[in-house]
């Protein structure tokens, strides 16, 4: 049965459908916002998938570009794989829903996100993050939820929910919080160093307009909501457990973990296992059941020695940070270079300068953003962990990471006008043992500043984890965490920025939720890891932007035209613009405005070229001095080009002081002179001297 509900939110009317499509799925909502249309769509398997320990979770984001009116390009003319914003979104939905469903839960579970039509005033990720929630706690999939999202903008100070295309352009904060009836259970974040206090209290503002969500998607469930299916538990059995420990205690399960090195923890762990393995050789039950038992053993004791000792695996302090190291100019012919290294987590990033033209185009949804001139990718290769697989290319996770640094670092960059150039920075992970992201993006700030990008601030990240017991005031918030920390954990907190503020935030948690106190304290620590990096690791190494850019990076020069001399620039079918290129060996980019990028690595030569567009849309008047070739001998005089596609004509009376019969007697095809013009003939052709330059 078709039922409808509504509500206002942000200025705007939120409307979901119930029972109008998709009625096979276990639950589906079509989303209105505006005129945004999502159609959201949860499903489960029947049964829980066999040999595995994870909860298969699958998250889709599909953008079709009907919902813009736009035809894709290419032969196919069909959408291909998911661009890197459907990816994103697709984390972000994922994030927050996943810790929401039982731990125990082995059933396959998609989640999708059909975006049909769009309004740019009305944000489609937002309207799926939404239904996504929506569909799955109307559904019979076990779920405790509802959780709600909510976008905040910063404009002038004042907060904007949800805001619209136009105030996204002008905002200092792109936020996005999703909550649960009582907690923040994800924070995403990108700003123009926003200050902690301010952002705590925009956290904050979302999480009360998620509680009017909440109570909206509350009704809606109680109206329409299935009852939730049983399920095949896959829990480890109690009596696996208590077998485990009687051959290792939990003495022996401590000296396993607690070792600063990670190869040699995973080797104790390895030689457990063995041990069990032959243990219980004759029970294929419990073998089935071990990796996951000896998992949650690990876990148990690893959380016992952080929330009740106060001991780390490594044996650091809470508020302690691993060794830290940087440097620069590893690489002697890239464009600039720089390596980090945390512990065991290393990352050398390699910058590289372009022309503007070489900017990355989009063709997505979003018809605000159609380029963008930096970009940050990150890799990492199994190597960095020891392990032997083929690559792939990058996963979603890796798209993730190198979308956090580079929203960490484009708030620091100086404009187009100011640096012409498209920049790539790519982040190499050569060891991983936590936090790579924020690594990342410590190595891009040394990696910038070693190329010459002068960058307004140095910008440095950190994550804090955190370990909780029983209540909500029962915790341990974590300053740097380890991969085991992260793995064993509840919280991984990410944050980056300037010594003035923030500008950059990814919160992922494995529980319901986290409390104020602990958001509060998490971005404190994260504040005081941060302003030591940045002043005791970073700035001794490299304090600010090198001048100029290397010697084997492009450089350029920006000159500006008459926009109506662009056609005169580029010449009969580009007759004039290649003839520049031809000599001087340079890139040449025009914008319809009449800006000229010119790009080389030889500075003269791009001197040169930028001479002969200026000389190409002067408007010639008489004393102009000209240097030029010449390319044709009449009996009357010579004619003289002067810039590519601009020629001028010599008279045979005006060669020399001393009278000449022929013209050949002083001057040869291919010689180059010096002219000076004497205005236009009567034919309207530019009349020159040689006689008359001074010298």
């Amino acid at each position: 049965m078709y039922k409808s509900y509504s509500m206002e939110l942000a200025g705007r009317t939120l409307t979901v459908d119930v029972g109008r499509v998709a009625a096979q799925a276990n639950g589906a909502a079509l989303m209105h916002y505006g005129d945004t249309v999502v159609l959201s769509t949860a499903t489960a398997s029947d049964k829980p998938r066999e040999g595995i320990d994870f909860f298969p979770l699958s998250v889709e984001y599909e953008e079709k570009l009907y919902a813009v009116g736009k035809i894709p390009g290419g032969f196919n003319k069909r959408e291909g794989k998911a661009s890197e914003n459907a990816i994103l979104t697709s984390r972000v939905i994922d994030r927050p829903m996943r810790p929401l469903f039982p731990k125990d839960y082995r059933n396959d579970v998609t989640l999708n996100n059909l975006v049909m039509c769009v309004d740019p005033d009305c944000s489609p990720e937002l309207t799926a993050m939404l239904g996504s929630a929506i569909a799955t706690a109307i559904s019979d999939i076990p779920f405790d939820g509802p959780c709600s999202t909510t976008q905040v903008g910063l404009i002038d100070g004042e907060f904007i929910f949800n805001p619209n295309a136009a105030q996204k352009a002008v905002s200092d904060l792109a936020l996005t919080v999703a909550s649960t009836r009582d907690k923040v259970i994800m924070i995403e974040a990108g700003a123009n160093e926003v200050p902690e206090d301010k952002m705590i209290e925009a956290i904050y503002a979302a999480h009360e307009v998620n509680q009017k969500i909440i109570e909206f998607i509350d009704s809606i469930v109680a109206d329409c909501g299935k009852p939730k299916h049983e399920y095949e538990s896959c829990a480890v059995p109690e009596e696996l457990f208590e077998a485990i420990k009687k051959i290792v205690t939990p003495e022996d399960m401590e000296v396993a973990v607690f070792t600063d090195e990670k190869q040699k923890r995973e080797e104790n762990i390895k030689n457990i296992k063995e041990k069990l393995e032959e243990e219980f050789a004759e029970n294929e039950e419990w073998l089935l059941k071990l990796d996951e038992a000896l998992y949650q053993y690990q876990k148990k004791t690893v959380r016992k020695m952080i929330l009740k000792d106060h001991k780390r695996p490594d044996g650091r302090q809470i508020t302690e940070i691993r060794p830290l190291a940087a440097e620069i100019d590893i690489l002697p012919r890239t464009h600039g270079s720089g390596m980090f290294t945390r512990g065991q987590t290393q990352i050398l990033t390699v910058t590289t300068l372009a022309p503007l033209a070489e900017a990355q185009r989009i063709d997505g949804l979003d018809e605000a953003e159609t380029s963008k001139r930096y970009m940050h990718h990150y890799n990492f290769p199994s190597y960095s962990v020891g392990e032997t697989k083929p690559s792939r290319g990058p996963g979603r996770r890796e798209i993730g990471h190198g979308a956090l640094a580079e929203r960490a670092l484009v708030p620091v960059l100086p404009t187009e006008e100011e640096f012409p150039y498209a920049i790539r920075t790519v982040s190499e992970t050569l060891e991983s043992n936590g936090s790579t992201s924020q690594a990342s993006i410590c190595a891009s700030t040394l990696s910038l500043m070693s190329a010459g990008v002068p960058i307004k601030k140095m910008v440095a990240g950190i994550s804090t984890g955190l370990v909780t017991g029983e209540t909500d005031d029962d915790y341990i918030v974590l300053t740097d965490i380890q991969g085991l920390e992260d793995f064993f954990g509840d919280m991984d907190f990410k944050v980056a920025g300037t010594h003035d503020g923030i500008t950059a935030i990814q919160m992922d948690i494995k529980i319901h939720g986290l409390t104020r106190p602990i958001v509060e304290e998490a971005i404190r620590r994260t504040k005081e890891a941060r302003t030591y990096i940045l002043n005791e690791v970073m700035s001794p190494v490299i304090s600010e932007p090198r001048k100029e850019v290397g010697k084997y990076a492009p450089k350029i020069k920006q000159i500006k035209i008459d926009p109506a001399k662009i056609g005169d620039v580029v010449g009969q079918r580009g007759k004039t613009i290649n003839a520049i290129i031809e000599q001087t060996g340079v890139k040449i980019d025009i914008t319809d405005e009449g800006a000229v990028s010119i790009c080389g690595t030889d500075m003269d030569m791009i001197d040169k070229a930028a001479n002969l567009i200026n000389v190409i849309v002067t408007d010639f008047e008489e004393g102009q001095v000209f240097t030029g070739k010449v390319i044709s001998i009449k009996e009357f005089g010579a004619f003289i080009e002067f810039a590519p596609g601009k020629e001028g004509m010599v008279h045979i009376s005006k060669i020399s002081n001393q009278r000449i019969k022929n013209v050949e007697d002083v001057l040869t095809l291919g010689d180059t002179v010096k002219v000076v013009c004497l205005g236009k003939d009567k034919m309207g052709r530019i009349s020159f001297s040689m006689k008359d330059v001074k010298q």
